[in-house]
């Protein structure tokens, strides 16, 4: 669908090459420096031009009068001013557009002047050179051929890039051709001229001619590359290209031998009117013949829009656009056929500059900005070993680089849009670029693109080092307490980058930033008074975190909960207790915070056992318990050092207790004192060691005066 972009540019072109055609007829038909002379050296006439300039000069000193009446005047009486003004100016370019095309016929009469004898001299005098420029670009051209089969082998199945390339050093290889040809051409022109270092006119406009068409040629066979396929940089069949490339070179053979060669001949031999009469035949058989290749090709080229349209659904309007694509091409054609028939003979090289500069603009515009659109659709893929460093880096360059890539779209449309005008003559684009507000708009535009660019690349550059540091697959594994803040520390230097970059950004584009500071200043101090709680937490949370007092993971008692920290703000701590609640405590209301998990644990066993029992036979059951634990596979990994024995330390009611202490890695007290206690409950059964519970006496009246029988239950609750 670029190529029916590029044709709905045709269709601007076409207009405004037509509004243009007076403008340009006058400009190309005399020097205005002969008339002037002409003017001053006859009395009539420069009595006539100094009553002119004496009324135009009255005219000038009325205007003021006539302005002010205007800006007086209504509104409706300023638009019909405005259209009256309009109306008249078409038709004054109309008229002029009439009169052009109906002294067209008479124009072309002068051609029977042209004498068949001056065809036949031009021709004998040139085929010398003829012959020597075409037999050396011809022997030339077969060496060079066997160099460019050699790159076209080497570019088969190449990517585009490649390609291009390829065809660039094959364009390079021709024109350098085309150069040895003609320095050859002057060589033997001036070698074998009436004197050596000497060449006559016509010899210098055929070899000034031959080389501007073949370095032409090259250009056109460049991008199409009629006879090597895997050059070609459009994605044309080949059958169309070669269509394509016998017009274009028929043109360009005609048009460049016509103007640069014939039409100066007939000049000099004949006079201006015929050589401008053969200018205006040589650009309507161009013209005409163009004419003809569209109407006969409008179906075909038709086809191949439909064809490389490879959206599934495609667009009603567009398949439209795409049948009806010789319209534009037509208009753009009539439009240069009614330029040529209405000016001077050498009229079309203005109109093909012209037409060329725009077209190149136009395609080499449209092209960035449908590859910057591929690259935004597919998105960036960024190498493996990159990727595994920052595995977040390609997620975030694909959140905003499509952004950036199609804020560059529009102000490479923008930049295309107005050098097409500044070419066309429409909007002066160079001068405004150049004037105080252009300088002022440009400039101001570059430092915002060039402040978020700064910005965006820092803002990578810290999140992307944050993601390297909290990558476990390199370096060391970062703890809890690094996760937690770098975290933070990201998110904070995200914000601050945030606010920064606006106010510069607001600063640069004339917006005062003081006040909005100040209103910033009273706003936070409206805020901390109001909000006096969150910025009680909010210090809190820092403290706790730079004193490292807990971490994701760790098991903490904070305000009366205990459970496991799943989520750690600068505001609060989340915790997850055994029971699977999950509790949001603030920092305001944290006091203490013990945290079971710091370093190492212990588990601290106070054994009960009954009043009778030996407590050096305990001690030794328990010793004994503990180094069947150590020999536990899953439980003597994590125990850090022998069993710490505190003896005997309290007297119960029915139960004397022993400590014992067992220093494990954090966290792992829990699992190591289950353990612990089921290996020492086996080790006290097998040795008779009774683990005691509260005894009750029961004593019944009858039998008060015999033995009490005792009886012991278990208490319901202990």
């Amino acid at each position: 669908m670029s190529l029916v972009k590029l044709l709905l540019g045709l269709v601007f072109l076409s207009g405004a090459l037509f509004a243009s055609a007076p403008s340009l007829a006058q400009d190309a038909a005399s020097d205005p420096r002969a008339s002037l002379l002409e003017i001053l050296k006859d009395d009539t006439a420069r009595e006539a031009l100094i009553a002119s300039l004496e009324e135009q000069a009255s005219e000038a000193t009325e205007a003021p009068t006539e302005g002010a009446a205007f800006e007086d005047a209504s509104f409706g009486r300023q638009i019909a001013e405005v259209t009256t003004d309009l109306a008249r100016t078409a038709a004054d370019q109309l008229a002029n557009l009439w009169d052009g095309i109906s002294t067209a016929p008479m124009a072309l009469l002068s051609l029977q002047n042209v004498e068949v004898d001056l065809i036949v001299d031009a021709i004998t005098d040139l085929a010398f050179v003829v012959l020597a420029t075409v037999a050396t670009y011809l022997l030339l051209g077969w060496l060079g051929r066997k160099l460019i089969q050699r790159l076209v082998r080497a570019a088969q199945q190449r990517r585009w890039a490649m390609r291009f390339v390829f065809a660039v050093m094959a364009a390079g290889i021709e024109l350098v051709v085309v150069l040895i040809a003609g320095a050859v051409g002057y060589v033997l022109t001036t070698a074998f001229s009436d004197g050596f270092g000497s060449i006559a006119v016509r010899q210098a406009l055929y070899l000034n001619a031959f080389v501007v068409v073949q370095v032409l040629r090259v250009a056109v066979r460049a991008i199409l590359a009629p006879d090597f396929a895997a050059l070609r940089l459009l994605t044309l069949p080949t059958p169309a290209v070669r269509k394509l490339w016998r017009y274009l070179s028929f043109s360009i053979f005609v048009v460049g031998y016509g103007y640069l060669l014939v039409v100066p001949i007939v000049n000099s031999a004949a006079g201006r009117a015929t050589g401008n009469a053969v200018g205006m035949a040589i650009a309507l058989v161009v013209v005409v013949a163009a004419l003809r290749l569209v109407l006969r090709h409008r179906k075909a080229v038709a086809g191949w829009l439909h064809t490389n349209d490879s959206t599934r659904e495609r667009d009603t309007a567009l398949e439209q656009l795409a049948d009806l694509w010789h319209w534009p091409v037509l208009l753009y054609l009539i439009g240069v056929l009614l330029v040529v028939l209405t000016g001077p003979g050498d009229v079309l090289l203005q109109l093909l500059y012209a037409s060329g500069t725009v077209l190149a603009v136009l395609v080499v515009g449209l092209f960035i900005s449908t590859e910057l659109s591929e690259i935004a659709g597919r998105g960036l893929r960024l190498p493996f070993p990159v990727t595994r460093r920052l595995p977040l880096l390609e997620n975030r360059l694909n959140s905003f680089v499509p952004n950036m890539l199609n804020l560059l779209r529009i102000l490479i449309l923008v930049a295309v849009a107005g050098t097409t005008l500044d070419i066309l003559g429409v909007f002066d684009f160079s001068t405004w670029l150049s004037s105080q507000t252009g300088i002022e708009f440009t400039s101001k535009t570059l430092s915002v693109l060039a402040m978020l660019f700064v910005a965006g690349v820092l803002w990578l550059a810290l999140t992307s080092w944050v993601d390297f540091r909290l990558n476990p697959h390199f370096g060391s594994v970062p703890s809890a307490r690094e996760t937690t803040l770098l975290s933070l520390l990201r998110n904070a230097a995200t914000i601050a980058l945030v606010i920064i970059t606006s106010m510069f950004v607001l600063s640069e584009v004339g917006i005062d930033i003081a006040p909005l500071l100040a209103s910033a200043g009273v706003l936070g101090l409206a805020i901390g008074f109001g909000a006096q709680k969150l910025v009680q937490d909010i210090i809190t949370g820092i403290f706790i975190q730079l004193e490292n007092a807990m971490n994701v993971g760790d098991v903490v008692t904070v305000g009366g909960t205990t459970g496991v920290v799943e989520k750690l703000t600068v505001r609060s701590v989340s915790l997850r207790d055994v029971e699977g609640a999950f509790h949001i405590i603030p920092f305001s209301s944290v006091d203490m915070v013990s945290n079971f998990t710091r370093d190492f644990a212990y588990f601290l066993c106070d054994m009960g056992v009954a009043y009778d029992s030996d407590p050096d036979l305990v001690k030794q059951a328990m010793m004994d318990a503990f180094a069947r634990l150590k020999e536990d596979p899953e439980c003597g990994a994590y125990i850090l050092g022998e069993l710490e024995w505190f003896g005997l330390t309290t007297f119960g009611d029915s139960a004397i207790t022993l400590r014992g202490r067992i220093k494990t890695t954090p966290g792992r007290q829990w699992g190591i004192g289950r353990a612990y206690n089921a290996i020492v409950k086996r080790v006290f059964d097998a040795r008779g060691i009774e683990i005691p519970y509260p005894h009750r006496f029961i004593i019944h009246k009858t039998e008060a005066l015999e033995q009490p029988t005792p009886t012991s239950e278990a208490p319901a609750v202990e």
